[in-house]
């Protein structure tokens, strides 16, 4: 077993905890926006289409310094936020934040895609069943597309737990706060002597991956068997 120093293990918890948040706060909107994507034609659907994945084209730098103009003390966001207690910026809700907004879109297309493969002519049936659009959603269209809304969930959340350049940017990298796996496996490679500590991270980091994917990949297997049944 990895012998990690409780700064280490703090760094491991703290990715999680971001990781797990930030995938969950994504659940929502991300399958809201798929589903619109997927099923609507609206004036300006280009334009969310983009502004969705716009995280992916700009640099995570670029991201998260937007994220610090609009989140910070002094943003436009993020002064109202502070009047009422809320506070993102250099804080691992921050962090949380920033990893919501990388995965989102990659949670959005795998979700879009399983839900433009589900046949139109099966919900079309439900519908004229007497079912209504919320309820032949529920029943039809998410069932079917649960296998890939599963594997962008997972993929969100691995973007997140691998996320740099953004919650660097956004939060910082403070011990205890804000400081991640790959926060701290860079300031472990700046240092003499760092590289033990950083290959025990980066192998945690990889077994948390894997340990993520191999999930997906039951869950997608089995719901895919039971609606093979079904």
């Amino acid at each position: 077993m990895l012998d990690l120093t409780p700064a280490e293990w703090t760094a491991v918890a703290l990715s999680l905890k971001v990781a797990s948040i930030a995938t969950l706060a994504s659940l929502g909107p991300g399958l809201a926006t798929a589903w619109l994507l997927a099923r609507r034609r609206f004036p300006g659907r280009a334009l969310l289409d983009g502004l969705v994945h716009l995280p992916l084209i700009l640099p995570p730098v670029v991201t998260g310094y937007l994220l610090l103009l609009a989140f910070g003390r002094r943003g436009p966001v993020g002064s109202l936020l502070a009047e009422i207690g809320v506070v993102l910026a250099f804080r691992w809700t921050g962090a949380a934040l920033a990893c919501a907004i990388m995965g989102f879109p990659l949670m959005v297309r795998a979700m879009r895609l399983s839900i433009e493969a589900v046949d139109r002519r099966i919900e079309q049936a439900a519908g004229t069943l007497g079912a209504s659009p919320l309820l032949v959603f529920l029943t039809v269209t998410l069932p079917l597309s649960l296998p890939g809304c599963i594997a962008g969930a997972v993929l969100a959340f691995a973007k997140a737990m691998g996320e740099f350049g953004a919650t660097i940017t956004f939060v910082s990298n403070i011990p205890g706060e804000t400081q991640t796996l790959p926060s701290a496996i860079y300031t472990l490679t700046q240092v003499p002597g760092g590289e033990g500590p950083a290959l025990r991270l980066t192998l945690v980091s990889i077994a948390i991956s894997v340990t993520a994917l191999l999930a997906s990949e039951f869950l997608a297997n089995r719901l895919g068997r039971k609606l093979g049944a079904g």
